[in-house]
């Protein structure tokens, strides 16, 4: 597992088990069909302040 990838996190007790970004309450489906909607990293920093380049990078790199 790449480093990035343990940005991402599974807890039974958020968001329903589904595998969020460190353990916040932002699933990796939603930033990544925020993504394939056509938003860049750049869009999402501005509209999500609490999470950093590196978080969407896991993402992307846990969907591959």
């Amino acid at each position: 597992m790449k480093e990035e990838t343990n940005r991402i996190t599974i807890n039974p007790d958020i968001c329903h088990g589904k595998p969020t970004i460190r353990g916040l309450r932002y699933p990796v489906e939603n930033m990544l069909e925020l993504l394939a909607s056509g938003m860049t990293i750049e869009d999402l920093l501005e509209d999500y302040p609490d999470l950093e380049r590196e978080d969407f990078l896991a993402c992307l790199d846990y969907a591959a």
